[in-house]
């Protein structure tokens, strides 16, 4: 609770479909879209936000389940952590149902949301790095009917972002049939924030793995050499078996590639990181080999 009521918005808008949503965007450029509120409320109870406008969109339907699409699945901005973290849904994407049960307490999993975990790109986000591996693509509605698609990877580089009016729609994810792991390290018991986490998924059909860290840097990151590397060592025709040494060996790769080590000195002396860093740069390692392990397990 906070001790001061929060400035009300000057108009709450409530749509029922993607296209009223924009609209109404389009209609009042200061107007902030909210669905789970979880990250939103957050910055209007600290004082650090105060919207003069909301766009509710929690009762668009047609972005609150998934449907199959050529071999990918269409997910919904609006499916919540609670609903990707059941069953049938780890059934299609593990990886990404492990990660929304990770995501905090029911109340957070209950109303937060998989566009909001992107749209915030908060660099914790437990999403995020899932997504990444997965190679996951957003399709973007706008102004007018439109629709375009940009890589996830792509938005939370800020190498493209949403443009005046346009929301993210939905989430297009390539079903690869094949085991995922997602690992996530807090600094307490039971669910938190993630200091480290790690989404590995293999790609049987083009001999491949895919693997992202989460929460070291301000976007996941991909160790595509380590990646590559891993993958020619991988047994794939015989129960895609692989030596032990070898996934320790890609846990110390992922870990020096994410967190490398300081840039030498003119007088060639290389500086030592500190102690915390080298604490995660091991956390990272740990994690990395055992979503491997498990992965091929």
């Amino acid at each position: 609770m906070t001790t001061h009521a929060p400035q009300a918005a000057q108009a709450v808008t409530l749509p029922t479909t993607l296209d009223e949503a924009v609209a109404a965007l389009t209609a009042v450029p200061a107007a902030v879209p909210v669905a789970g509120g979880t990250d939103l409320m957050a910055a209007v109870n600290s004082g650090q936000l105060r919207p003069a406008a909301l766009v509710g969109l929690g009762r668009i339907s047609e972005i609150r389940g998934w449907q199959y699409q050529d071999g990918h699945a269409l997910l919904g901005a609006g499916l919540t952590h609670a609903r990707m973290g059941r069953p049938d849904f780890a059934a299609l994407i593990p990886a990404l149902a492990a990660a929304a049960r990770a995501a905090g307490p029911p109340q957070i999993r209950n109303a937060g949301t998989l566009g909001g975990n992107i749209a915030s790109a908060a660099p914790t986000g437990d999403a995020l790095p899932v997504l990444a591996a997965l190679e996951a693509t957003l399709i973007i509605a706008g102004p007018g009917g439109a629709r375009r698609e940009i890589p996830v990877s792509h938005l939370l580089a800020a190498v493209e972002m949403l443009r005046a009016g346009e929301l993210i729609g939905y989430v297009r994810v390539p079903l690869l049939h094949a085991p995922q792991v997602f690992l996530k390290a807090t600094g307490r018991t039971g669910p938190g924030r993630a200091v480290a986490s790690v989404a590995l998924v293999l790609d049987p059909a083009r001999r491949g793995v895919r693997c992202a860290v989460g929460a070291i840097a301000p976007m996941p990151l991909r160790p595509l050499d380590a990646e590559q590397w891993v993958a020619r060592l991988i047994d794939w025709d015989n129960g895609r078996t692989i030596v032990p040494e070898a996934l320790t060996a890609f846990g110390e790769y992922v870990a020096a590639a994410c967190i490398p080590d300081p840039v030498p000195e003119s007088d060639g002396t290389v500086p030592q990181l500190p102690p915390a860093v080298l604490h995660l740069r091991r956390t990272v390692a740990a994690l990395a080999r055992r979503a491997l392990g498990r992965a091929l397990s």
